[in-house]
């Protein structure tokens, strides 16, 4: 699995500024680590982090994975940050021929393995996980429809757009086939490049979804986890 963590995340400053978005304190520590935990649960123990912004700070405290219990791999932006596109592509080497992505934001508690399992029932190159948003939690960018993905434009908007990116995505690397290397790309290109050409298949998501991209979002998510955390009883101190 890819992890897109290398932004500035300018909506959460003043916290950014010192500290990389997945090392901001949620619910007592780290945002990564309850990350993890929800990926390690999922059978998902091979994390490559798509790095910019402070992540040596991120290399420092998670090293391997190994106290985590799973096998984390960096890949650098290098001298500027290439988008979220470029980052992917910088990171080709260390992901395989297929993969999925989740935004360095996002706690997805969700049936991974489903996702992945429509993927390559689909035969396609890409596939986007979706939400019915309905403008509630940000702007709906998904035109959705009959299980399929009419378009998807985070700028020209149409009244059939009711779904947003949930934010996993699972890809092929041949997705990428065609795109710049070492030069800034967003993957939202990427995904409506694909999108016209008929190969980004739909998988919708009925769960809401977690985000520590705003304030709000980092508010909400804190006091989830935190009530979910008084709410188990009999439980072990919980490992890293």
């Amino acid at each position: 699995m890819a992890i897109l963590a290398g932004g500035l995340a300018t909506r959460l400053k003043p916290i950014t500024e010192k500290v990389p978005k997945l090392m901001v304190e949620v619910a007592g520590e780290p945002f990564f680590s309850h990350q993890i935990r929800l990926l390690r649960a999922a059978g998902l123990r091979r994390l490559v982090l798509c790095v910019g912004y402070l992540g040596e700070r991120i290399v420092d405290f998670y090293g391997s994975g190994v106290k985590w219990g799973v096998d984390i791999e960096y890949s650098f932006d290098g001298p500027r940050l290439l988008g979220t596109g470029g980052a992917l592509i910088q990171a080709l080497p260390r992901l395989g021929e297929a993969f999925y992505v989740l935004y360095g934001d996002s706690y997805l508690p969700i049936d991974y393995a489903a996702v992945g399992g429509h993927f390559l029932a689909s035969g396609k190159q890409g596939l986007m996980t979706v939400f019915e948003n309905r403008e509630r939690y940000d702007a709906s960018n998904v035109w959705f429809e009959d299980g399929e993905i009419r378009k998807y434009d985070k700028k020209a908007k149409v009244p059939q757009m009711r779904h947003i990116d949930y934010g996993l995505g699972v890809f092929k690397a041949s997705a990428f086939d065609g795109f710049p290397r070492r030069e800034v790309v967003d993957l939202a290109e990427v995904q409506g490049a694909l999108q016209s050409r008929g190969e980004l298949a739909g998988y919708e998501i009925f769960q809401r979804f977690y985000e520590i991209g705003s304030h709000a979002g980092l508010a909400e998510l804190d006091q989830l986890l935190q009530k979910s955390a008084a709410g188990a009883t009999g439980a072990s101190p919980s490992s890293p």
